[in-house]
């Protein structure tokens, strides 16, 4: 007679895979709280707790350079992720709505920004802007024209495969009685396939604002010597010394990215419901 399935709970009742749990919790996240804790450290070293102070979120907020590649980096991400929503989601729809020759070759070329190194999409953007000459020395923002489109090419294929996840859940039938009714075919998109697919394009770029504004790789190595951007400014504070205030720096980074991707997944979550 055999034996009722478990259900997965039940695993997670025994005490080696709760040790497993804490393990993998504490691997993962101890260096994260660790880095956000000594932001508060009272203490030029990183390694001595001195006490708690507020003062280095203030030198951090008073440094001009680190506040200007702050803003460089808001600007790419901002500018990036609109592309990227504009083109992920023309590219979703493309997929999903017609057939044509060469789809599956379309598909794959999609997502090979996806699974590629990020080191392989960095030199090949680095390369291809050097090959097309791409100008140096422009006034901002037009200076930052170089990453942003970096980052969208890098950027746009996640928003495609979140916005044609999506679209897999859309009632065809819903489109047929638009057109039945009288609607021309931009109508239909307009007033029912877009809505149905505006969860997905909010969650879309929100990841995609996440990735540029996190990315150090591909931004180190198509940004010029006139730009910066957060990430590589405290990779060049980090050259020098691992001080409180590269962690304050890096603590703010890390929070608006947790709140960028907590909000994605909530979203996803719910188009998952609906």
């Amino acid at each position: 007679m055999r034996r009722p399935a478990r259900a997965p709970l039940d695993y997670f009742r025994r005490p080696f895979i709760r040790i497993m749990f804490v393990a993998l919790l504490v691997f993962l996240y101890a260096p994260i709280l660790g880095l956000m804790a000594f932001s508060f450290n009272d203490s030029k070293r990183n390694i001595v707790w001195r006490g708690f102070t507020l003062d280095y979120y203030e030198k951090a907020m008073a440094n001009s350079e680190l506040m200007l590649a702050f803003g460089n980096s808001l600007t790419i991400a901002l500018v990036s992720t609109v592309i990227s929503v504009t083109l992920g989601a023309c590219a979703a729809y493309l997929l999903w709505r017609f057939r044509f020759a060469g789809k599956t070759a379309y598909e794959g070329m999609l997502a090979l920004p996806i699974v590629i190194p990020e080191i392989c999409m960095a030199v090949a953007m680095m390369i291809f802007l050097a090959r097309i000459g791409w100008p140096q020395g422009l006034p901002w923002p037009l200076n930052l024209g170089a990453i942003i489109i970096a980052h969208t090419a890098f950027s746009f294929p996640f928003v495609a495969l979140v916005v044609r996840a999506r679209l897999e859940t859309f009632n065809r039938e819903l489109a047929e009685a638009a057109r039945d009714l009288g609607a021309h075919e931009p109508q239909v998109f307009r007033d029912v396939i877009a809505p149905h697919m505006r969860p997905s394009l909010i969650a879309g770029g929100l990841l995609a604002f996440t990735l540029s504004l996190d990315d150090f790789i591909i931004t180190f190595f198509t940004s010029g010597p006139d730009t910066v951007t957060l990430p590589v400014k405290i990779y060049s504070m980090v050259r020098f010394s691992v001080t409180p205030e590269v962690n304050a720096a890096s603590t703010l980074l890390i929070l608006i990215t947790v709140a960028l991707t907590a909000t994605g997944m909530r979203l996803q979550n719910r188009n998952k419901i609906l």
